[in-house]
């Protein structure tokens, strides 16, 4: 398998992770891919010209982060999506909101390089009262955040590590010190160390 990465992606890091967790990085070539540049190829293999794209043995691909990591899980071991019940819900929650709070930090990030005169102040705040609003839920609902890995908290894990990376001077720590104490006992995990972006 390969799959079509760039180190910044919040989306890419959770699917690197999984790897690692699942053992599986002797099974899967790393493509290094600029989605931004004109000349890629990217859509060729994933119509919505989007990292992380899996490139399938069989042939085909996956996409985007979701998918991936659910096909990954599959493929033996210890399983990072809990089976039917309260648990996989809580797991499949804590996704959602961890990818939510990547989209909302993106869009803004991107509203911010537009252009002088082009920029929507009022679109940037919404984007930023997103993650507020995603972190405070994370604060509030700490103790989902307990117990076995998931791809839950493998989202939010690196959702919380994008915020540092591309909004470090917008600490989300002061407002949810529950959270913080999990990240800073979290990130430790050598699938988090390993896949940090280049700075």
């Amino acid at each position: 398998m390969k799959l079509r990465y760039s180190r910044t992606s919040p989306y890419v890091r959770k699917v690197l992770m999984v790897i690692i967790e699942k053992g599986l990085e002797d099974r899967i070539e790393l493509v290094p891919t600029d989605a931004w540049s004109p000349e890629t190829d990217l859509p060729t293999d994933n119509p919505l010209g989007k990292v992380p794209t899996l490139l399938l043995e069989e042939g085909g691909a996956l996409y985007d982060s979701p998918v991936i990591c659910e096909y990954l899980d599959s493929l033996g071991g210890a399983t990072l999506f809990p089976p039917a019940g309260p648990a996989r819900w809580t797991a499949l929650k804590l996704q959602a909101l961890g990818d939510g709070i990547c989209d909302a930090a993106i869009l803004r990030r991107l509203e911010g390089a537009r252009p002088d005169g082009e920029r929507s102040p009022k679109w940037m705040d919404r984007q930023r009262a997103a993650v507020e609003r995603g972190v405070a839920t994370l604060e509030a609902e700490f103790p989902t955040l307990s117990g076995p890995l998931t791809i839950g908290t493998l989202t939010v894990l690196s959702a919380l590590g994008y915020l540092d990376f591309r909004w470090s001077a917008e600490d989300w720590r002061p407002a949810a010190p529950q959270l913080a104490r999990w990240f800073a006992e979290a990130s430790a995990r050598e699938s988090f160390r390993a896949t940090e972006p280049p700075r």
